[in-house]
């Protein structure tokens, strides 16, 4: 069984309009157009509507979260994906902290799917 992601108990809305739903929790999907790194922090960035982040930057915490089997920076990057948290600031801009591998689901059934992002029975 592939990954599916339900959107009815949240609000959902599209990575561009993310500003406007600051310290609100929402569902965003849209396409990671980059990743990002970040040295000696543990910390990758999955820049969602735009490869600089204008619109929203999704925060991934790791390796040191061990609830998180996957690598989002090769994992995620050119898909269609869909986060859910609250919208909150991250250097100046639109930003959603994933602490829950539930938090960031592909957006479609893809049969490329990477083995720790398949739904555990």
């Amino acid at each position: 069984m592939l990954l599916a992601f339900s959107c009815s108990a949240q609000k959902k809305i599209a990575a561009k309009d993310a500003a406007k739903h600051a310290n609100e929790s929402v569902m965003i999907c849209d396409k990671v157009y980059s990743t990002e790194v970040v040295p000696g922090s543990n910390t990758t960035l999955l820049y969602l509507g735009s490869e600089t982040g204008e619109y929203l930057t999704v925060v991934v915490k790791g390796p040191e979260n061990p609830k998180i089997k996957w690598h989002p920076e090769t994992d995620f990057k050119g898909r269609a994906v869909c986060v859910t948290g609250k919208v909150v600031d991250y250097k100046g801009k639109a930003a959603i902290y994933v602490t829950e591998p539930a938090q960031l689901k592909l957006d479609m059934v893809d049969n490329a799917v990477h083995p720790a992002l398949k739904v555990q029975q």
